[in-house]
């Protein structure tokens, strides 16, 4: 038996009733996330010595984490990994799908090791969540709080702030920098380890938070065929991981825990393995 939450079509995303903590999150990342920022934490994640954790001992540590840039749901980010791969099982989904709704944000985890100077932290998750982009290249005025596009440094750069920037036409968003968060971290995770997921995957997890490309389009003159051929499995993942939102009593979230883990236990192991590197 699996449990899941019914997709529900309505009332997500509406940025216009967040809370202050979400818009003041954008504002942050708008204002830190350049394309100088995002090669640095790339070389600080392929410099830090990594660290070897059980799957389930690394999705524990989100037991505690809400996002404080989603304006939908206030529950530990882990119930929310459950939500969207419980609605993929309920549908039948590829086994490998199921496997990517689960972890597509065990990325969050970062903050274990991250710091509130570089927005890594509980208290600062400006470059850990919320809706990603591509730097080195115009923000899209199409990218929720648009307003905050002008405080970015890299819109003052003669270069960067065209959209194009340093990029050429169609050469493909996974040759693209993109802000700096849990997608690109976790994609990193899963690309350094020896797991069984197809390419497919690995893509979903880097860009499910690109919502400026796979709900707005705006990076039709970046994308290459990989990117076309993509863009509507992104889509029917995005369709799961947003609609199947919805706030649960905290005292029924460790029984729907035990309830639901078994059934992943045996995906897990078959598809990463019992222990990554992070």
């Amino acid at each position: 038996m699996y449990y899941y939450i019914s997709i529900r079509m309505d009332g997500f995303r509406d940025y216009d009733k967040a809370a202050d903590a979400v818009r003041e999150t954008y504002k942050m990342g708008r204002l830190h996330q350049t394309y100088d920022f995002a090669l640095e934490r790339i070389a600080e994640y392929e410099g830090r010595p990594k660290v070897q954790m059980k799957v389930w001992d690394a999705m524990a540590l989100l037991e505690n984490f809400i996002d404080s840039s989603d304006p939908d749901i206030s529950i530990p980010n882990l119930y929310h990994l459950f939500q969207t791969a419980e609605a993929m099982r309920a549908d039948n989904q590829p086994e490998w799908m199921q496997v990517v709704g689960l972890i597509h944000d065990l990325g969050k985890i970062m903050y274990v090791w991250g710091s509130d100077e570089t927005g890594t932290s509980v208290s600062n998750q400006w470059a850990i969540v919320g809706d990603t982009f591509v730097t080195g290249c115009k923000i899209p005025d199409s990218i929720v709080y648009a307003e905050f596009n002008s405080l970015n440094p890299d819109m003052d750069n003669t270069v960067r702030s065209e959209p194009y920037g340093i990029y050429k036409a169609n050469q493909g968003l996974m040759s693209c920098v993109c802000s700096w968060g849990h997608d690109e971290y976790m994609y990193r995770v899963l690309r350094s380890n020896a797991v069984d997921l197809p390419p497919e995957a690995l893509y979903i997890v880097r860009f499910h938070s690109l919502y400026v490309h796979h709900r707005e389009g705006g990076y039709t003159h970046l994308m290459d065929g990989f990117d076309h051929k993509m863009l509507d499995q992104l889509k029917l993942f995005n369709s799961y991981d947003l609609y199947t939102k919805m706030d649960m009593d905290k005292a029924d979230l460790p029984a729907y825990y035990a309830r639901v883990k078994p059934y992943y236990e045996r995906l897990v192991s078959k598809y990463l393995g019992d222990i990554l590197w992070f």
